[in-house]
């Protein structure tokens, strides 16, 4: 079994591969596994001894609606973890929205939302963090009215209409005013999952949203879970150990240079080894599990030919969402959790690792100074600085180091309060990916797969039509439909469930899930899909906002559904 791309998706195909007593060689261009997730050394940054410091490609974040990422980790073994390797995820317990020269805002998990007074709770939370950004009251119901209607739309409408529809669109951001559509419309969408809300689908967008914002009401623990340590010692280095224990072999340094198809079968895979000569794979059976910008110029004509979805992946778009780390002589934790400056230029977000990584000894790193690390996501590389008017992606590395640091203090410092202070900054690291061949052309090896309106036709399943190829990355179509861990790791465990079903193995099936949606919306959607099989008609949810702020039942007919849907779902539960 070869498997092409040593990412998440890579690895978590090997694993359950592996697991399943297959024969596994994951061929990683890298000198390291892990992807985009990995964490890398500052080179020369280690001093007497000392380790270097790390850095990363982006902050990692394991949002509570995660189950595929998280089922693996637990099967990760990690010494003294009976959890394994998702025992070293730490919950967070609260969010910071900054804005610029404004008041910040703390909000911490309430509960889940089961019943219309925990509806009622999740809509008062927006209302509170639109009424501090001066977004209209009457603007603020009827963006919770488009979050409902899409709760309440069954899967048939989202495919068939809201998937056709930006989020833009579907949010009527453009009769509503500039507050509206900058915070409400795009300032979420654009900092939350790295998304123009004029270009991404509705159902993608919106769905995920909803997802983020459950999770902020649920108050089990799981609303946003981070790592303990950097990446590679929490959770890659132990993930690639438990993989070479059970039998993965591991080819760094190995780029994949050509596929070869012949009559509808891939005959073999060109590596090109450390050395400039090479190689020729030779498998039973193949998983590409590459970023769709890399196997996009690998793909044949042979290839196009046998299966027409790889046709469509020149469709799909990519963007620029990359990470910058400062490191700091004081820590500044912030809070605890994440930072979203919801109106910076570059649309930032943050988190302070020290606060998480108490196993950590910061001492051990480059010269002792350091002893906090905040890290800093990099969403917007097109959008002009309103202090400088250069946009990220024509900046040298020193003016993006400036411009965001220049951003984060706007939205954090206040009159007598110096959060930031430009004397406590030890070093910076911006992702190496970034790469600046000279002052005015740019490039980024690792830019991010982003949804757009419609793109789920242009989406390959797993399982391609050439019989002996299956692919494995975040362009995969999945439940996810996003560019994140958790999509990677589904799109891998189906890829690995279609070669389970080729190769006539008797081996379990890998799990899939299906995101998760509070039972709450189960009877309107049922109604919903009824109104639009037979009828096209456009939605109707049976809740609606009071002018009160509470949910509730748009009519008699809805109320009597409401208040007998706990029975009919017990009925239902016992049936199935």
């Amino acid at each position: 079994m070869a498997i092409l791309g040593g990412g998440v998706a890579g690895l978590s195909a090997a694993h359950e591969l592996a697991e399943r007593g297959f024969q596994v060689t994951v061929y990683e261009k890298r000198g390291e596994p892990g992807g985009k997730a990995r964490s890398m050394p500052v080179p020369g940054s280690g001093r007497d001894g000392r380790a270097e410091l790390p850095a990363e490609h982006g902050f990692r974040f394991f949002p509570g609606f995660y189950r595929h990422l998280p089922d693996t980790m637990r099967r990760i073994p990690v010494a003294g973890r009976d959890g394994g390797a998702a025992d070293n995820l730490v919950g967070t317990t609260r969010l910071l929205l900054a804005q610029a020269e404004g008041r910040n805002e703390l909000v911490g998990p309430a509960n889940a939302p089961r019943t219309l007074e925990d509806l009622t709770a999740l809509h008062r939370f927006l209302v509170s963090w639109a009424h501090d950004v001066g977004i209209p009251a009457d603007e603020q119901l009827r963006f919770f009215e488009r979050l409902l209607a899409l709760m309440t739309s069954c899967e048939k409408r989202r495919f068939g209409q809201w998937e056709q529809q930006s989020w833009w669109e579907f949010s009527k951001a453009e009769q509503r005013s500039e507050k509206y559509g900058k915070f409400l419309a795009d300032g979420l969408t654009r900092s939350l999952v790295a998304a123009r809300a004029r270009e991404m689908s509705a159902r993608t967008g919106g769905y995920i949203l909803l997802q983020l914002l459950f999770d902020l009401t649920r108050a089990q623990g799981d609303v946003d879970r981070v790592l303990n340590a950097p990446t590679s010692d929490a959770w890659i280095g132990p993930w690639v150990e438990h993989l070479r224990r059970l039998g993965v072999t591991l080819r760094l340094n190995a780029p994949v240079a050509g596929i070869d198809c012949v009559d509808g079968r891939i005959e073999g895979v060109t590596i090109t080894l450390s050395d400039g000569s090479t190689e020729t794979v030779r498998a039973d059976h193949y998983i590409a599990a590459l970023p769709v910008e890399q196997l996009r110029l690998l793909v044949s004509p042979a290839m196009r030919a046998a299966e027409p979805a790889l046709e469509k992946l020149d469709r799909l778009v990519t963007r620029w969402m990359n990470g910058i780390m400062f490191y700091l002589r004081e820590d500044v934790s912030l809070v605890h959790g994440h930072a979203i400056y919801i109106d910076s230029d570059w649309s930032l977000t943050s988190i302070s690792q020290a606060q998480f990584w108490d196993g950590v000894d910061f001492d051990g790193y480059a010269d002792g100074r350091v002893k906090g690390i905040l890290s800093v996501d990099i969403s917007e590389w097109q959008r002009p600085s309103r202090r400088t008017g250069k946009v990220a992606e024509h900046s040298t590395a020193e003016e993006i180091r400036a411009e965001v640091w220049s951003q984060l203090k706007e939205h954090l410092n206040e009159p007598g309060n110096e959060v930031l202070r430009d004397d406590n900054v030890v070093g910076w690291f911006l992702d190496p990916a970034i790469e600046f061949p000279n002052p005015t052309s740019v490039t980024n090896l690792e830019p991010l797969l982003v949804n757009t309106k419609g793109s789920w036709a242009d989406r390959p399943e797993a399982a391609t039509r050439i019989a002996n190829l299956c692919l494995a990355s975040d362009f995969v179509r999945t439940h996810t439909d996003l560019a994140t861990m958790e999509g990677a790791n589904e799109a891998a465990r189906r890829a690995v469930n279609a070669i389970l079903e080729r190769s006539g193995s008797p081996a379990p099936r890998c799990d899939v899930w299906k995101l998760r949606e509070p039972d709450l919306f189960w009877l309107p959607r049922t109604l919903d899909n009824l109104r639009w099989y037979f009828f096209r008609r456009p939605p109707r949810s049976p809740l609606r906002v009071r002018d009160d702020g509470s949910v509730g039942p748009t009519g008699p007919v809805a109320a009597l559904l409401v208040s007998g849907l706990p029975r009919i779902l017990n009925v239902v539960r016992r049936r199935s």
